[in-house]
């Protein structure tokens, strides 16, 4: 088995995925770092809000410079993996020194809805955004998406040969042949897809066939760097991981291409990214600032312009144009409420070994 650490893009400190209660010395951490951030906000200055943030830090830093122009507000952010700080804040509860959440998935989302950690947002907020991409109780909404896919070598594998449903991943020819991130948090999501889509059952088989037959690396980074080299065949990845690594390297000395399951094949999967305020802030009205310009065409088109390459959650902002047209990738779409959140998904994982 192999576990490579490989970051080709600064993004946020990958963690082991993970729904159980911290350790001490974690709790230890994180309380630390809130009475730092209360601290930091307690002067009788200007509001400074305090975003818990599990998006790629570029993204968030340019989105949240322009709000502090338009806006005049500070906002003092703490990056990690979204996972990471979705635990933090069940930790933390209502002594949260967070206000607003922005995160990559949308069961992080549902889970902090579940234990009525989030706060309900003006409909607004939600009305810029479609209800497909939104909590179906207001608490959070949509700002972007992504679709998985398959990044594949040519030179080891031909078009012709790729699967048309994820599925058929778990099958023995397959031995030797694939590249999966099991501890990545963005591969939950698709674990829960598959359980959505096709049962418990048939995603525990095809987890003991991937299992079975991938080579396994930390992050999706990793995933597609191991395909473009030609040290693996093909790899599941969220595709905008793969137009970062030829933004960076070149369209020229790119190896790999990407490949989108036909026919909304759960393999094509449209995860969305949220934000939502937390029902403890104290400084509710300024958040919802935030978050409001969050989902406003303004953000959504540094969103859209900038070398994220995700596709804007808001109706009538063109995404990247190196991105084909999201109607023309065909992803198979899952309600948020029957995505749930990542527990049974996590809970496989554990029980086939892949964390």
């Amino acid at each position: 088995m192999d576990m490579h650490a490989r970051h080709r893009h600064p993004r946020r400190h990958r963690m082991r995925w993970s729904r159980t209660t911290a350790s001490v010395a974690t709790a230890a951490v994180c309380s630390v770092a809130a009475a730092v951030l209360m601290a930091s906000c307690a002067s009788n200055g200007p509001v400074t809000l305090t975003l818990y943030n599990g998006q790629h830090p570029q993204l968030t830093n340019a989105v949240v410079r322009a709000f502090e122009a338009q806006a005049g507000i500070r906002v003092a952010v703490r990056t990690d993996d979204g996972v990471v700080l979705a635990d933090e804040l069940l930790q933390e509860g209502a002594s949260s020194p967070a206000d607003v959440y922005l995160t990559e998935n949308s069961p992080e989302l549902m889970m902090l809805s579940e234990h009525h950690l989030l706060a309900t947002l003006p409909a607004s907020i939600t009305d810029q955004i479609p209800n497909r991409y939104d909590s179906p109780t207001r608490n959070w909404v949509g700002v972007a998406l992504r679709v998985s896919a398959l990044a594949y070598n040519p030179s080891l594998i031909h078009l012709a040969q790729l699967p048309t449903h994820l599925l058929q991943l778990a099958a023995p020819r397959w031995k030797g042949k694939i590249a999966i991130a099991p501890t990545d948090s963005d591969f939950v999501p698709l674990v829960g897809a598959v359980i959505a889509t096709d049962g418990r059952r048939a995603a525990l088989e095809w987890l003991r066939g991937l299992k079975a037959n991938a080579s396994l690396y930390q992050d999706d980074e990793s995933v597609v760097a191991a395909v473009d080299r030609g040290a693996v065949a093909v790899g599941i990845i969220n595709q905008y991981y793969w137009f970062r690594l030829r933004l960076e390297q070149g369209a020229n000395k790119t190896h790999s291409r990407l490949y989108y399951f036909p026919d909304h094949d759960v393999g094509g999967i449209e995860n969305i990214s949220g934000a939502a305020v937390l029902a403890s802030s104290h400084h509710r009205s300024d958040a919802e600032k935030l978050v409001a310009f969050l989902a406003s065409a303004k953000a959504q088109r540094i969103l859209a312009q900038g070398d994220d390459y995700e596709y804007p959650a808001r109706p009538g902002v063109a995404p990247n144009p190196a991105l084909p047209p999201l109607s023309s990738v065909a992803p198979a779409t899952v309600s948020v409420i029957k995505l749930g959140n990542d527990l049974p998904a996590a809970s496989l994982l554990q029980q086939v070994g892949l964390t």
